[in-house]
C-alpha cells in the first residue's frame, strides 16, 4: 500500500464522519414531523402530493398496514417497469429506435424486480437495449422510489424502539413522500449539477457516429446520464446508464467525481445511524452502531487494497515489476481504470459492496482472489456495513437483537435493547431474514453448479464445441456464488465473467432479489410493531450497556461469525482455493470442479 492511497481512504472516511451528524439530525427532525429549513420550498409540494393521492398525514398505521403499503407500492412499481420495457418501441424519447424485442419477457421480469428491490442488477447492455424514456421513467424513477422505501422502513424500525405502548409505527405513504422530497431529490439535484460541471453528460441527442484516428467507425452513446448517476449513488442503487458503469468517462469523468460518488453512497446510511440515536433519545446508541460498521469497513478496505497492491505473484516470478513507483502503479491493475488506480478502485469496490449499491469503477472479476473475496464477503454479511439507504440500518438492528440475545444467554438474563425486552418473537423474526438470505445464496448456487441448463442461453444444453458461458474451476464457482450473493442481498454488482442473461439466471436471480428484499422487510416490520407495543423497562446492574466498545465488539463478532460459519465452506471452494493455486503458480482452472461442459 502507498501513503497516498492510505491518505485517500482516511480523508474519505473523515468526510463521512463529518457529514453523519448534520444529515442524521435533519432526517430525525424530518421524520418526527418537526420543521426543517426546506419546509418553505417543499412543504407546499408535500401537501399537494397528499391531496392528489388521498393521503391523510395525521393517520398512522399498524405494522401490518405499513407492510401492506410497502407491498402494494412495490407491486405497482414492478408492473410499471415491466410494461415500459416491453412497450418501449411504441413510446417516445427513443431516438435509437430500440424495440421491445430487445428485451425478452424473462429479461424484463428480471430487470423490473431488480430496480423495484433496489438491486439494479443489469443482465443487459443498457446503451444498446433500452430507450431514454425507459432509462428515466422506469429505471431512474425506481432509483428514487426503492431508496425511499428503504428509508421509510428503517424509520418505522426506529419508531419501534423509540415508542412504548403504541400500536402504530408511522404512515408509510408520509414517510415515502418525505424521504423523496426532502432527502433524495435535493441532494440528487446538487450532485447531478456537480457531475455535469466535471464532464458527466446530460442530453437527449441521438448516438453520434464518428471516425477514429485509425479510420474505424465508432458509435458514441450518450443521453440523460448525470441525473441518473446522482440518484444511483445516493440511493445506493448502482444501475449504470452504460454497461461500463462508473468506469465510463461519461458517468465518472475524473478522480474528483469518483470521490464524490463514493461519498454519496455512504452519505445516507451513515446519517441514519445518527437519526436512530437521536430518535431513541440517546445519540451514543447511534454512534455505537456507526462504530461497528466503521470497524468492519476499515478492515475490509485495507485487506482489499493490500492484496490488490501486492499484485499477482505469478507475474512477479516472471520478473514483472509489481511494486508501486513514481512512474507506474504496480500491483494488480487488470480491470482497473488508470484514471483511478488501485487505491481508488479498491476503496470504491469496498464501499459499493458495503452498501447495497452495486456500482463499479473496476471489474471485480479481475481482482486477486482475496481482493475479490472482500466484496463478496461484504455482500454475505447482509450488507450491514453501512449498507443500503435504510436497509443497512435495519439490517444492523436485527443483528443487534441477535447480539443482545447471545449476551443474555451468556449471563442467564432476559436480553434487553434500549429498554425493550427482547423475547422469543423478536429473536425468531430477527433470525428469519438472516436464514432466508443464506438459503437463497447457497441453494441457488449449488443448483446452478450442477444443472446443465444453468450455463446455456436456452433451456437445452449447447451442442458439441459450444463453450460454457462462465469460467471453469474455482473462479467459475466464485462467479456463481457472487451472482446469487449480489442478488439475494440486493446489491447488483457482479463477477462479470458470467453471462447472466439466460432464462435460468433471469428467473432464479429475480426470485433471489424478490425474496431477499421482502423476507427482510416483512419480519423487520413485525419486530417494529412488537417493540412499539412494549413498555420501556429501566436498566439495572445486569443490563448490558449497548453504547460502548464492548457492545461494538459483540456486534461486530456476531455479524462476522454468522457470515463466516455460514459461507466459509463455499468461500473455501472459490476464492480461497484460487488464492492457494495462484501462489503455487498454477492456472485458476487447473483444479477439477463439477461445472458442466
Amino acid at each position: 500500500m502507498t501513503g497516498m492511497g492510505i491518505l485517500e481512504i482516511a480523508v474519505f472516511f473523515a468526510i463521512v464522519i463529518l457529514l453523519t451528524k448534520p444529515l442524521g439530525l435533519f432526517m430525525a427532525r424530518l421524520f418526527q414531523g418537526e420543521r426543517t429549513f426546506l419546509d418553505p420550498v417543499m412543504r407546499p409540494v408535500e401537501r399537494l402530493v397528499y391531496k392528489l393521492c388521498g393521503i391523510r398525514e395525521d393517520v398512522e398505521q399498524r405494522w401490518t398496514h405499513y407492510a401492506g403499503g410497502v407491498l402494494a407500492f412495490s407491486s405497482f412499481a414492478f408492473l410499471f417497469v415491466y410494461a415500459l420495457q416491453r412497450l418501449q418501441g411504441f413510446l417516445p424519447l427513443n431516438p435509437q429506435g430500440f424495440g421491445g424485442k430487445l428485451i425478452s419477457p424473462d429479461l424484463a421480469y428480471n430487470t423490473a424486480i431488480s430496480f423495484t428491490t433496489n438491486t439494479n442488477w443489469q443482465a443487459y447492455v443498457p446503451e444498446t437495449t433500452v430507450s431514454y424514456l425507459v432509462q428515466m421513467a422506469a429505471l431512474a424513477v425506481q432509483n428514487f422510489a426503492s431508496a425511499a422505501v428503504g428509508i421509510a422502513v428503517a424509520v418505522a424500525m426506529i419508531r419501534g424502539f423509540a415508542r412504548q405502548k403504541a400500536d402504530s409505527v408511522g404512515n408509510f405513504w408520509v414517510d415515502l413522500t418525505r424521504a423523496t422530497l426532502y432527502v433524495l431529490l435535493p441532494i440528487s439535484l446538487i450532485a447531478a449539477l456537480l457531475l455535469c460541471s466535471q464532464g458527466a453528460i446530460q442530453n437527449f441527442h441521438p448516438y453520434t457516429t464518428v471516425k477514429t484516428v485509425e479510420g474505424a467507425t465508432q458509435t458514441i452513446a450518450q443521453g440523460p446520464v448525470a441525473s441518473q448517476e446522482a440518484i444511483k449513488m445516493l440511493g445506493t442503487n448502482g444501475g449504470g446508464f452504460f454497461n461500463a458503469n462508473s468506469s465510463h468517462p461519461f458517468e465518472n469523468p475524473t478522480p474528483f467525481t469518483n470521490f464524490i460518488q463514493i461519498i454519496l453512497i455512504f452519505l445516507i446510511p451513515a446519517g441514519l445511524t445518527y437519526t436512530f440515536g437521536h430518535m431513541v433519545g440517546d445519540t451514543r446508541q447511534g454512534w455505537a452502531i456507526f462504530g461497528a460498521m466503521a470497524v468492519m469497513f476499515l478492515v475490509g478496505v485495507f485487506v482489499c487494497y493490500g492484496y490488490e497492491q501486492a499484485g499477482n505473484p505469478i507475474l512477479v516470478k516472471h520478473g514483472i515489476q509489481s511494486a508501486a513507483t513514481a512512474t507506474q502503479a504496480g500491483g494488480n491493475m487488470e480491470g482497473k481504470e488508470t484514471r483511478f488506480g488501485i487505491a481508488s478502485s479498491a476503496l470504491f469496490a469496498t464501499v459499493t459492496t458495503n452498501a447495497s449499491c452495486g456500482a463499479v469503477n473496476s471489474m471485480h472479476d479481475a481482482y486477486t482472489p482475496l481482493g475479490g473475496l472482500v466484496p463478496m464477503f461484504n455482500l454475505q454479511t447482509d450488507e450491514v456495513i453501512f449498507g443500503g439507504v435504510g436497509s443497512g440500518l435495519y439490517g444492523m438492528l436485527l443483528y443487534a437483537i441477535v447480539a443482545v440475545f447471545i449476551a443474555g444467554l451468556m449471563v442467564g438474563r432476559t436480553p434487553e435493547y434500549l429498554g425493550k425486552k427482547i423475547q422469543q418473537k423478536e429473536v425468531k423474526m430477527a433470525m428469519l431474514p438472516i436464514l432466508a438470505t443464506s438459503f437463497l445464496i447457497l441453494v441457488f448456487t449449488a443448483v446452478s453448479v450442477v444443472v446443465p441448463f444453468a450455463k446455456d442461453s436456452y433451456w437445452n444444453p449447447p451442442g458439441p464445441g459450444v463453450a460454457n458461458l462462465n469460467n471453469a474451476g474455482p473462479h467459475g464457482f466464485s462467479e456463481m456464488l457472487y451472482a446469487y450473493s449480489s442478488a439475494s442481498e440486493n446489491n447488483g454488482s457482479a463477477f462479470a465473467g458470467i453471462n447472466a442473461n439466460t432464462p435460468w439466471y433471469n428467473l432464479t436471480l429475480g426470485l433471489a432479489m424478490l425474496f431477499g428484499r421482502f423476507m427482510f422487510i416483512l419480519p423487520l416490520l413485525a419486530v417494529a410493531g412488537s417493540l412499539a407495543a412494549k413498555k420501556r423497562v429501566p436498566s439495572s446492574s445486569g443490563t448490558l450497556p449497548t453504547h460502548g466498545p464492548l457492545f461494538v465488539g459483540l456486534l461486530v463478532a456476531t455479524v462476522v461469525v454468522v457470515g463466516a460459519l455460514t459461507f466459509f465452506p463455499a468461500l473455501a471452494l472459490g476464492p480461497l482455493v484460487e488464492h492457494f493455486l495462484m501462489h503455487q503458480g498454477k492456472l485458476f482452472a487447473s483444479i477439477a470442479f463439477p461445472i458442466w461442459s
